[in-house]
Parts: structure tokens; sequence; C-alpha cells
């Protein structure tokens, strides 16, 4: 009976497993055509629409292999929007965990009036569907004059309801005994804030850093509604990655191939972040659990 059961065990694993292989490799399929796809020109793509060999890149020929990726590079200057993506997603990245952290150290350790009101206001706000907000938000950075400079894509994203209710669930677990042995060692506030509160809690970090990352990189309604609209000869400077995607898409002498090719290439960081921080993103939402 009990090698019934070890048997038994055995083969629900392998079921769950080879279904979950199937349900990713599905899940994948889209990708792998995106990748395969900025490889070839659409003369070969429309081709194999339909049959298996649209799923392999074009590997044939090297000069063609590279071809897509070249003229987003030099004659559409790609590299420019990625780099306006990274310099918004690391700024605001930093200004977000430095904001949210304190806000929710506060909200853990310090003891104020309507604290209660106020974190019951928090869980409130994070229910709240972003489409609600982004009309008063967007009437507010414009009465500030911000619109059209990459202050209103860099200042609103700073402060995070969600963040702070991370950052505050985190910091309640860690042991007060450590805070009062460093007070009585003579540390200010702000120096149990550093060396002790962020210093323990440095897997709800990296998962709010990873997820804020995602998001910045990925937002495209906000910034094509307050930075300027493409000019006439294509310039867009101001726009990051997804924003200029979506212009880029309507250029007349745009191929799919290129298209391809630059989802491609603004989906490489992504990959990146998320595979070199994913091992802190579990054990940073388990520490930030409701407790």
């Amino acid at each position: 009976m009990k090698g019934m059961t070890v048997n038994n065990k055995g083969f629900r694993l392998l079921f769950i497993y080879l279904f979950m292989s199937v349900l990713a490799v599905l899940f994948l399929f889209p990708t792998v055509w995106m990748l395969a796809a900025s490889t070839k020109p659409d003369v070969l793509i429309y081709s194999e629409t339909g049959k298996l060999s649209s799923f392999i890149p074009n590997i044939t020929d090297g000069s063609v292999f590279l071809r897509n990726y070249a003229i987003l590079l030099t004659d559409y200057k790609i590299w420019r929007f990625m780099l306006n993506s990274s310099f918004y997603s690391a700024f605001i990245v930093v200004g977000n965990i430095i904001v949210s952290s304190m806000a929710g150290y506060a909200l853990a350790k310090f003891h104020f009036p309507g604290k209660t009101f106020l974190l019951g206001l928090i869980v409130f706000l994070i229910v709240v569907p972003i489409e609600t907000t982004i009309i008063p938000l967007y009437t507010i950075v414009h009465r500030l004059g911000l619109t059209g400079t990459i202050f209103a894509v860099l200042i609103p994203p700073l402060v995070s309801v969600f963040n702070i209710f991370l950052f505050r669930q985190s910091f309640v677990s860690v042991p007060r005994e450590l805070e009062e042995a460093a007070i009585m060692d003579g540390a200010s506030k702000l120096q149990v804030y550093y060396h002790i509160i962020l210093a323990t809690s440095k897997p709800i970090i990296a998962t709010i850093a990873t997820l804020n990352f995602i998001g910045v990189w990925n937002d495209y309604i906000w910034p094509i509604m307050v930075l300027p609209a493409p000019s006439g000869n294509g310039d867009w400077p101001l726009y990051p990655i997804q924003a200029a995607l979506n212009t880029l898409a309507q250029q007349p002498m745009i191929e799919t191939g290129q298209i391809m090719a630059a989802l491609t290439l603004a989906t490489i960081p992504l990959i990146v972040v998320y595979a070199l921080a994913q091992k802190y993103i579990v054990e940073g939402f388990s520490t930030a659990g409701i407790k």
C-alpha cells in the first residue's frame, strides 16, 4: 500500500509538471514567434504564416538576421527611447523606494493621531482603479505647468499607496528589540530606518524595485498624455520605449519584422530584470503578508 501511495504521488507530480510545461509552451508561442519574425523580411513572414517554420528564426543569412535590428538602431534610433525608459525607470524606482519606505516606516513604527484612519485610507486607495484617478492627476500636473516636461513623468509615480502598504506590512515584522538596541547605542530614528529597517528588508525592496521597473518600463498611457506629441519629422525625444513603439508602428515605411524587432528589444530588459530578481519576489511578498 505504501508503494502504491508513493507511485500515485509520483504520477500526480508528473502529470502536474507535464500540464504546466504544456501551458508554458502555449504562453511562450507569441514570444517565440515575435523573436523569429524579428529576424525575417516581410515576404518571408507572410509566406510562412500558419507553418511551423514561422517559429524558427532565420539563421541562414547573417546579414538578413540582423537587418531589422540595424535599421531600428540607425534609421529610427530606437536606442534613444530605451535610454529614456532606463532613466525614467531608474529615477522612479529609487525615488519611489525612498518615499514609500519612509511612509511605510512611519505607519509601522510611529504612533500619531489619525494613524488608523490614514492606514485605512491607503487600503481603500489600493482598490481604486487607476482610470478614476488619471484625469484628476492630469489636471493637477497641468495646473502646475509640468505637462510637456519630463517632470510630469517622473514626479507622480514617486508615491504609490500599494508600495507604502507593502513596506508597512514588511516593517511591522522587524523586531522592536533591534530598534531599541540601536537607539540605546545612540542611533537616531533616521539611522535606525537606514541601518536596521532597510537592512533587514532587502527582499521586499527588491520585489518593489522589480515591480516598479516593470510598471514604468511598460507605461504607455500616462507618457503620451503628458509628453509632447510627435512632430512631423518623426522626432519624439522624450518618449519612453512603449510610447515610441506605438508611434513607430504608424510610420509609413515600417515593416512587420522591424516592429517585431523593436518589441524584442523592449522585452529583453524586462526578462533580464525579472530573471535576476525572481528569487526575491516570493520571499518579499511572504514578508509583507498581513500580520
